[in-house]
């Protein structure tokens, strides 16, 4: 079986290499010829953990190859992914489908009979029949399948994520669009993971439901957070005791600056202003759009409260400016706009981040950019705490207090223990529990 994947994004393209790595022989497509080259000489353009090892065996293998001849490789296909983007359109927030439509019209113009179209852009509801509409009045005369298959990986953690899913959703209707899923997965099977079969319109909701879900999760614990803090309670015991209940979970019960990156922010939005369209508004997820932006802005306030009333001048530190660990992607990250906010009152950032740097850098003007954590820590009044690397768990932290000025430290991710980060001389503000260090 031969396959397609239109869109060399996040998702195409660690789907692709993944399909490769199953043994598949696939074909990624895009436009941008500067990307599809620097593929070919198996540079990846995102950082991904293991991502560049498992591409560079398969295409040494001769099952993966890149290139931007649309129509030659749609031609050859059994099944055609699209994997292209859906950011959220101007004006109302909506997932602009302009590439998804785009993409169709070119399947349409090159795809063999009997072809299987599958959508993998997250898109809202009923994108899969307009999808289908668009490329029957294209080639009327041709028959195919029209499917979709959201994605649910985690970056950082994407390989391992579509090597061992907790699921794979397959929305189809009709038989030879279910036979072509089940193919492609099947290597998934001495693993059992699950293949829940069903139509197109709830496996396009499924997808936008389950983010929905857990950015509303992960604002819940920032504001249990707030609530621990006011009343000299530990968010982290907190989120412990309920996290053991089987019907809440543990997983994404950790405080921080809010959430940030590629999927929450967009798929909340999109949902949200569909459902608003549609005359059904989800005011859980209108409200958790709303906390999570001010929650932001709170968290910029809290570096700011610990510099005390004069600002104008102080140096802070930045650990992290991705929206979370192994990655380098800075969309929507909080950093984006704490650190704004920090300059706007007359800070200076000086920032660091293993991977990042070079996303974030024409983001963030006025940054001084340090190639690591106590160069960053240099004669600077506080440290914040944005993004949890691995690189900030094991500092020193008395090291990191002779590099300083001052002794703050805001630890929006709670990587530090606040009697160990006292014993060092230094002040700790974590998130949702009582300061540290006064003595």
């Amino acid at each position: 079986m031969k396959i397609s994947m239109i869109g060399t994004g996040y998702v195409g393209l660690v789907s692709g290499v993944c399909f490769a790595e199953f043994g598949f022989d696939v074909t990624c497509v895009d436009i941008d010829a500067a990307k599809i080259e620097r593929l070919n000489r198996l540079e990846v353009p995102i950082y991904e953990p293991g991502l560049d090892e498992v591409l560079a065996r398969n295409h040494a293998a001769g099952r993966l190859t890149f290139t931007t001849d649309f129509d030659a490789a749609v031609a050859s296909s059994d099944v055609v992914f699209i994997a292209v983007g859906t950011p959220s359109r101007r004006g109302d927030g909506e997932a602009d489908l302009t590439y998804v439509f785009d993409a169709a019209r070119r399947i349409a113009r090159a795809m063999k009979p009997g072809a299987v179209v599958v959508i993998k852009s997250t898109v809202v509801v009923g994108t899969c029949r307009k999808v289908k509409e668009i490329i029957a009045a294209e080639r009327p005369d041709v028959d195919f399948s029209i499917a979709s298959n959201p994605e649910f990986l985690r970056e950082g953690s994407a390989i391992e994520d579509f090597m061992r899913p907790d699921r794979v959703i397959a929305g189809v209707e009709d038989e030879r669009g279910e036979a072509a899923l089940r193919r492609l997965y099947r290597p998934l099977n001495l693993r059992e993971a699950p293949l829940v079969v069903s139509s197109l319109e709830n496996a396009e909701l499924t997808k936008y439901a389950a983010n929905a879900f857990l950015a509303m999760k992960i604002t819940f614990i920032n504001e249990i957070a707030d609530l621990c803090e006011k009343v000299g309670g530990d968010v982290q015991r907190v989120a412990t005791g309920i996290g053991l209940d089987n019907r809440i979970g543990s997983k994404f019960l950790h405080a921080g600056p809010g959430y940030g990156g590629s999927c929450f922010p967009k798929d909340t939005t999109a949902i949200a202003a569909t459902a608003r369209k549609l005359g059904a508004p989800l005011r859980l997820i209108e409200t958790t759009i709303e906390v999570n932006e001010a929650r932001k802005k709170a968290m910029a306030q809290r570096v700011l409260a610990a510099l005390g009333p004069q600002t104008a001048g102080r140096i802070v530190a930045v650990f992290g400016v991705a929206f979370k660990p192994n990655t380098d992607d800075v969309r929507d990250a909080p950093s984006l706009v704490i650190i704004p906010e920090l300059q706007k009152a007359g800070v200076t950032v000086r920032a660091h981040d293993p991977e990042g740097r070079a996303q974030a850098e024409p983001l963030l003007p006025g940054v001084v950019w340090c190639e690591g954590p106590y160069e960053a820590a240099e004669g600077a009044d506080a440290v914040a705490v944005l993004t949890e690397w691995n690189v900030y768990r094991g500092l020193d932290l008395g090291k990191l207090k002779e590099c300083m000025a001052g002794r703050m430290v805001v630890d929006m991710r709670n990587i530090y223990r606040p009697e160990e980060a006292a014993a060092a001389g230094l002040r700790h503000i974590g998130i949702g529990k009582p300061p540290a260090g006064d003595a």
